[in-house]
């Protein structure tokens, strides 16, 4: 059955005088799902029975499911969401200082297998949909922060966000929208290993969202290594995608950095990096990795990181080291796996 959350007012309009029903409930529908995150048609307590009768017959809402939370000491939240198909996709819920940062999927599974990510080790199930893309977001908001707003967005778990523009575009357009889920564009981000078109489609959208790109290496020997991407998108080019993003005044594109021992963290790719963004307006997050037994890369110690973050500093760039919360639960950057391993 079709999934009636991920439908814009026109839409909805369209369907309900389809229908035989007066235009002006679509606006009611249309707040009931995104503003208020009705779970059932039964809910919506100002549509008439019979038109509520004919929506359960030929719509549902509500396709993804919480099915477990598990907690870390540092307050993230690891969220489990399943599909109706049977799939799950995960998510990390992650407190500041009275603020809410949540981080979802875009597709089950990933196909690009960056060596660096667990989820990498999961071949792609298949595409999420715009519906389901946004109601992880409004599962949460209800059922985990009652109500509570979601103050920053990152599309970061699993899957490639730009290897589904189909649905990642309108989510987009919905989760903004003042008059739907009406999260800010300067709160949201996208984050990409690389796919040059994608980026190109995104800009073309004009969504206002932010823009972050992994970059694994500041060469592409390094960088075909841990992103195979690169030998199809590789970093010249890339680079030249990234330089010609349309940005907003006091906005940046965000290079996500993943420092590992002795692969990517020597003083040739601090000085390769730096020539490599000198061109761009962006703030650098150096990543610290995550360790784990199913992956073949150590974390670069403290003094390298700290090597990094003060020469990025030096030459005038916005950096910041970013130690990912949620270890304790795998929920940390690169570990999201939904139990498929």
């Amino acid at each position: 059955m079709e999934e009636l959350r991920g439908k814009t007012l026109v839409e909805l309009e369209a369907l309900v005088q389809r229908a035989g029903f007066q235009g002006y409930r679509a606006r009611q529908i249309h707040q009931w799902l995104y503003r208020r995150d009705a779970r059932s048609f039964d809910e919506m307590s100002n549509i008439p029975a019979d038109l509520r009768s004919w929506l359960a017959s030929q719509y549902q809402i509500g396709g993804v499911k919480i099915e477990e939370i598990l907690r870390d000491a540092d307050g993230a939240q690891k969220i489990l969401f399943g599909l109706n198909d049977g799939l799950r996709v995960e998510g990390v819920l992650m407190p500041k200082e009275h603020r809410w940062t949540l981080c979802i999927s875009s597709q089950a599974g990933c196909s690009l297998d960056c060596r660096f990510c667990l989820t990498g080790k999961i071949k792609l199930r298949r595409n999420l949909t715009a519906a389901e893309i946004i109601d992880q977001v409004q599962s949460v908001r209800r059922e985990i922060l009652k109500n509570q707003p979601i103050t920053n967005l990152v599309f970061m778990g699993m899957g490639e966000p730009l290897l589904n523009m189909d649905n990642l575009i309108p989510a987009l357009r919905l989760l903004t929208a003042p008059d739907a889920v009406g999260i800010p564009t300067r709160r949201i981000t996208v984050s990409t290993a690389g796919i040059i078109p994608g980026i190109r489609a995104l800009a073309a959208a004009r969504t206002g969202v932010n823009l972050a790109v992994s970059l694994g290496a500041p060469n592409d020997k390094t960088r075909s290594a841990l992103m195979p991407i690169n030998k199809k998108y590789p970093l010249a080019e890339l680079i030249k995608a990234c330089r010609e993003f349309p940005l907003e005044n006091r906005r940046h594109i965000t290079f996500e950095y993943t420092l590992l021992k002795d692969v990517n963290d020597s003083e040739e790719d601090l000085r390769r990096l730096i020539q490599l963004v000198s061109s761009i307006r962006c703030k650098i997050n150096l990543l610290c990795f995550n360790e784990d037994d199913r992956l073949p890369f150590k974390a670069s110690p403290p003094e390298t990181v700290e090597r990094f973050r003060s020469h990025l500093d030096a030459k005038g760039f916005n950096v910041a080291v970013r130690y990912s919360m949620g270890r304790g639960i795998k929920g940390a950057c690169g570990q999201l796996a939904a139990n498929y391993l």
